[in-house]
């Protein structure tokens, strides 16, 4: 916008039409003070401004505006019809002119002049502009580059609390910085340390790790200056990236000498250790093989005394002490003691084979449960009980010992009745994704989960720990008879198999007998 002052309508007039025939934007004031007013409250690009005005003149209100701030650097034409003596003019240029024109005007002229003082101020406002856009600029910059600074100082600061050897690296491996435990490993910092195998062979390993641009982790040797001596060191380097490209390295090295001594001294016990526990293997197997043969003998030495006990104790009860009420209870209770003794020395001796080392085959557990059933047929009819079945798929296991074991939870089920009870017993079977009791059914399943239910007369969970024991009854044997080590021989014969082996129950509500197998026996290292 431009400011036309003149204290005669006119002239203001005259000029305001060439100026607005050409597209420029035009204020005017008809006195000085008005004047100034305006321009405290808008921003021109050109003042016109008249010499010859009442009350203030041209010169005074220009050296005024030179005192504004805000207008200091609108540029100020000045016009005059009276004063064209040079000192005036000069006058007009000091006190902040930059042009003098006198009336009468020249329209071409006063156009001329009005464009490249326009043009100059726009210039003018542009430069401060980007004088303006550059100090801030060049403030930031100021702010980014302590920030940068005091970052620098920081990262320093933390790399020389570290024990490590410590450094950072520009992207093509110039070491930068370094902490004080480089300088016993390196004579400068332009030097990297030399690495070193095991066999004090050089590696060039950073240099490899720049070529690769990867990160860097590898044992190596350093030589210690002032010590004479190699040490292991593990050497980390990690490339920093911005938009895809390596800016930085940040790399340390840790002295891992007392770490690695430890490690080959436990490799070695743990060798050392191994080679013992595989010679006490040894050991306990020639003895395992001993004690079987041992209780094979002893059982067959205990059991011929025991029938000779059986065969004269029921002899002398039916032949000589029927007539002796008193006589008979006693032997009557030597023959039962027998009897027992008898199945005990079965039971141990069973139990005793199953760490025989025997070999896995394919079995099919279906026939297995007909011959138990066919085996116990006298039990089912005696109890009235009713057994269901559902199809078993073929599985990997040792013939007679799942039998011995599905024989004897199947036994305990019809044996532990509740009195009046008809039993009930479901055996059923189906494939699982995991060796676990609640493992999802998947018809193509590694496992095979078993389940035996019962509805006899329980127990209560709270021993359940025990009933997988050697010889823990939960009953006294003069109600149900038993040796107490079924349930254990079952276990063992599980866990042989690789399988898991649990129960569930309520007193007087039955019991729920759960087996999980591997369809395929695992290969040796593939063992949970």
């Amino acid at each position: 916008m431009i400011l036309i002052v003149d204290d005669k309508p006119e002239n203001i007039l005259s000029l305001r039409k060439i100026l607005e025939l050409h597209d420029f934007e035009v204020d005017t004031a008809s006195s000085g003070e008005e004047a100034l007013k305006k321009i405290l409250r808008n921003n021109y690009a050109l003042i016109i401004l008249d010499v010859q005005m009442p009350s203030m003149d041209g010169f005074e209100v220009a050296e005024t505006i030179s005192g504004y701030s805000k207008a200091k650097d609108v540029p100020i034409l000045f016009l005059s019809a009276v004063n064209k003596d040079k000192k005036f003019i000069a006058k007009g240029y000091a006190s902040g002119g930059l042009d003098y024109i006198t009336k009468p005007v020249d329209p071409d002229i006063l156009l001329m002049k009005v464009k490249t003082f326009i043009r100059l101020y726009e210039q003018n406002r542009q430069l401060q502009e980007m004088h303006a856009s550059l100090r801030k600029e060049v403030e930031v910059r100021k702010n980014a580059q302590a920030a940068l600074n005091a970052k620098v100082q920081e990262q320093h600061s933390i790399l020389e609390s570290l024990p490590q050897v410590a450094f950072t690296a520009s992207a093509d491996g110039v070491i930068e910085y370094a902490n004080r435990h480089w300088f016993h490993y390196s004579p400068s910092l332009t030097q990297f340390p030399f690495t070193y195998d095991h066999e004090q062979q050089q590696l060039p390993v950073w240099e490899n790790a720049i070529n690769a641009g990867l990160p860097l982790e590898k044992e190596v040797y350093l030589h210690h200056r002032q010590h004479n001596h190699y040490r292991c060191h593990l050497l980390r380097a990690i490339p920093l990236e911005e938009e895809g490209r390596i800016v930085k390295w940040v790399g340390t090295f840790t002295d891992i000498a007392h770490q690695k001594q430890a490690n080959e001294i436990l490799e070695q016990r743990v060798v050392e250790r191994t080679h013992e526990l595989q010679e006490m293997n040894q050991a306990l197997e020639a003895s395992n093989h001993e004690l079987q043969q041992f209780a094979s003998v002893a059982s067959h030495d205990l059991k011929e005394p025991l029938r000779k006990i059986q065969l004269f104790g029921t002899i002398l009860r039916d032949r000589h002490l029927l007539s002796n009420t008193e006589a008979l209870q006693y032997m009557e209770r030597i023959v039962s003691s027998s009897e027992r003794m008898t199945r005990l020395i079965n039971d141990l001796l069973q139990y005793s084979r199953l760490s025989a080392d025997v070999p896995f085959e394919e079995v099919d557990i279906n026939a297995i449960i007909r011959e138990i059933l066919a085996d116990l047929e006298l039990s089912v009819r005696d109890a009235c009980a009713e057994i269901t079945t559902s199809n078993f798929p073929v599985v990997e296991a040792i013939p007679g010992q799942i039998r011995q074991a599905l024989q004897n939870i199947i036994s305990n089920a019809l044996k532990f009745t509740r009195p009046g009870v008809s039993p009930c017993i479901n055996i059923h079977a189906e494939r699982v994704l995991d060796k676990e009791f609640f493992s999802p059914v998947t018809d193509d399943g590694p496992y095979c989960r078993i389940t035996i239910n019962d509805n006899g007369i329980g127990f209560n969970e709270m021993y359940l720990p025990k009933i997988f024991t050697l010889f823990q009854r939960l009953h006294g044997s003069d109600v149900y008879e038993g040796t107490g080590i079924g349930l254990a021989i079952a276990k063992k014969v599980i866990e042989r198999h690789q399988g898991i082996i649990g129960a569930t129950s309520k007193e007087n509500e039955g019991a729920t007998f759960i087996m999980v197998l591997p369809v395929a026996q695992p290969r040796q290292g593939e063992f949970n």
